[in-house]
């Protein structure tokens, strides 16, 4: 219910006779210096969502203590609880929790302002680098990240481009290198199959 009460409560607030019951609020159990809890906290703050935040002392091993590993048998922070549902990984939260609470032009406007924020800053550390890809000569792990975000900031988020030349270009050429791995690996399984 948009309301956030349940039919009881609002048939009390009706005049029928049941007593209101509070909205259901939202519990995250966290750790301050965890970045995965940090991104969690700072999106339910950015998108107004309430939250009890629930302390879990990584460093004094609360994440092993009973009550917290029967919420979450993986013992990891950040776990946000929503009524009888435990989310345990940051991503899930991120992606599929907070996308369910919010209107999805909110989410795609949230998401593009992140993703741009993202690639401008790429674009000025990218700018004057006189290497083939984004890190070096050779292919890095920052290489294999950069192209997926960059076809999904375009495909899937209609991210304008033509202001990161530079990240589209190293992007490009290691789209192409990818691609030919992949497609010499899957000529190997047919090969082998």
């Amino acid at each position: 219910m948009a309301s956030g009460y349940s039919s009881n409560a609002l048939q009390a607030i009706a005049g029928t006779g049941f007593v209101p019951e509070a909205p259901v609020k939202l519990k995250l159990y966290s750790f301050w210096r965890s970045s995965c809890s940090q991104r969690v906290r700072i999106a339910l703050n950015l998108k107004g969502l309430e939250y009890e935040y629930k302390p879990v002392n990584l460093l004094a091993n609360e994440q092993s203590d009973t009550e917290f590993e029967r919420l979450n048998p993986i013992k990891y922070v950040p776990a946000l609880v929503d009524g009888d549902m435990v989310i345990a990984d940051s991503f899930a939260i991120l992606l599929n929790f907070i996308e369910e609470k919010l209107d999805s032009d909110e989410v795609i406007k949230w998401t593009q302002h992140h993703i741009n924020r993202g690639f401008t800053a790429l674009e000025k550390l990218l700018k004057g680098c006189n290497t083939k890809y984004a890190t070096g000569n050779e292919i890095q792990l920052a290489d294999v990240f950069l192209e997926p975000q960059i076809y999904g900031g375009i495909k899937r988020f209609g991210i304008d481009m033509v202001s990161t030349v530079a990240v589209v270009n190293y992007s490009f050429i290691c789209f192409i290198y990818i691609s030919q791995e992949e497609t010499k690996h899957n000529c190997r399984l047919a090969a082998c199959s």
